[in-house]
């Protein structure tokens, strides 16, 4: 039992100080580079740009919707030419219809015909520019659409880099406190020796160092999660992503700048997509209302007929149907309206109308979501500040606590209790410190998050 804790304890000083080798080893990365690999190499960016691809070749095949349809018909056929008088519909089929005999003829003729036709819709009073209208505003919600995941990954970037700022200086305080362990645990097996100190000392001190190596074991496993987290967004080996720390302390020193920001709404990421499917729920509204007025067409035709039947009903050989013994063409300019389309029209806007309804509901409700994130980023901002003033106080007087309580205990005048009392006071002090300033960051980057502000901020940091 005691060779396996002793193999435990060996396991996690290694731990510590290939950790400890790991940072040093590799160089801190700025927010801003780390920010710069996300937008080159996050998996959700590259699809929402390969989307805005597809919306911009929806686009240009839109822009050719008016184009006219040219149509090419031939064929050649061999049948019988027997026909009765009367009115039918083709049901997509036309048979032969020459003259109607006195008597029943099924000879075999042969005949062909080619024609060209021309269908053009030459105006339909603005579903054309409606329909353009509509396209070029779905390119640009998907590059807003766009923009805004950028927005929220650049959120959740930073959100994870103060994180790992946070667990960094955890480790640092950890690492910290397993020395004072350790330094605590020589004085005791130095007394114990000697007579002056229980041996139950030792065991208390064994266990308390134990405990801090398995914090650090835990700590070192989140930051190695939050790293992994950031390897998957930007690219970079997670053994590489080692946070600045010195950013903490240049935000810090520009505290009066940082909260005199104002809030940039008119190029806001959030606002300007809402914005942008309102505006393309309008668009729509229009097209609705082109899609079904009236259509004016240019209607032309040009084609060819031969028949082994001639001028004066003889069958003649099948050979003489080749060739095209008649021609003609045909143009003419035509109006088309579905008077029920009235009522389609009714429909189907009254639908689009509901739809701009809840976009302009969705828009509305985004704006007051960020002026109350904003209001609620400034409240926390200068708490943290109040707190990061204070906390030196906390720290300062835990520290020499602990010291006091250590030389007692060396000189015998206090006990074990007590000094572990003072070593978890300071300890809670340091803690306490970490998380104010992770605080302070965090607080700080929502507003600049919230308010648009990221890049002035991102300046700040040399």
């Amino acid at each position: 039992m005691q060779s396996f804790k002793k193999n435990v304890l060996i396991a996690a000083g290694l731990l510590i100080a290939m950790n400890t080798y790991a940072q040093q080893s590799n160089p801190p990365i700025g927010l801003k580079t780390l920010l710069n690999q996300v937008d080159q190499n996050a998996p959700t960016l590259l699809t929402d740009s390969a989307a805005i691809g597809i919306r911009r070749a929806q686009a240009a095949e839109t822009r050719s919707n008016w184009l006219p349809n040219l149509k090419l018909n031939y064929q050649a056929d061999i049948g019988t030419n027997n026909n009765v008088a009367g009115p039918y519909f083709t049901f997509g089929i036309i048979p032969s219809n020459s003259k109607v005999r006195t008597e029943s003829n099924t000879t075999t003729v042969s005949a062909n015909v080619g024609v060209a036709a021309l269908d053009w819709e030459i105006y339909n009073f603005g579903a054309y520019g409606a329909q353009n209208k509509v396209a070029n505003s779905d390119v640009q919600v998907e590059q807003n659409q766009f923009a805004r995941s950028r927005y929220q990954l650049q959120a959740y970037t930073i959100n994870n880099y103060l994180q790992l700022l946070r667990l960094h200086d955890l480790l640092t305080i950890q690492a910290r406190n397993i020395q004072r362990n350790v330094e605590i645990r020589r004085s005791i097996q130095s007394l114990a020796k000697s007579g002056v100190r229980a041996g139950v000392d030792t065991s208390i001190s064994e266990a308390e160092l134990s405990k801090a190596r398995l914090n650090y074991i835990e700590l070192s496993n989140q930051e190695k999660q939050v790293q992994l987290q950031l390897s998957a967004v930007s690219g970079l080996p997670y053994q590489s992503i080692i946070p600045d720390t010195t950013a903490e302390i240049m935000l810090m020193g520009q505290s009066p700048v940082l909260q005199s920001l104002s809030p940039d709404t008119v190029n806001h990421p959030l606002i300007n997509y809402y914005r942008s499917v309102y505006q393309n729920s309008l668009q729509r509204e229009n097209l609705v209302k082109k899609s079904y007025n009236p259509k004016i067409l240019l209607e032309g035709a040009v084609w060819g007929r031969g028949s082994s039947i001639d001028a004066n009903d003889h069958f003649n050989s099948l050979s003489s149907g080749w060739g095209f013994d008649r021609n003609n063409y045909l143009v003419g300019i035509g109006i088309s309206y579905n008077l029920v389309d009235l009522r389609r029209r009714q429909l189907k806007l009254h639908t689009q109308k509901a739809t701009t309804s809840y976009n302009a509901q969705k828009l509305a409700e985004q704006k007051q979501m960020l002026s109350i994130s904003a209001s609620q980023a400034n409240v926390e901002l200068e708490t943290a500040r109040q707190r990061l003033q204070e906390i030196p106080h906390q720290l300062k007087a835990a520290n020499d606590g602990y010291r006091q309580k250590l030389s007692l205990y060396k000189n015998g005048l206090t006990d074990i209790i007590e000094l572990n009392a003072a070593l978890n006071i300071l300890y809670r002090a340091e803690t306490d410190y970490a998380q104010a300033k992770y605080t302070y960051s965090g607080a700080l980057f929502q507003k600049a998050v919230t308010e648009n502000q990221v890049n002035t901020v991102l300046n700040l940091l040399k």
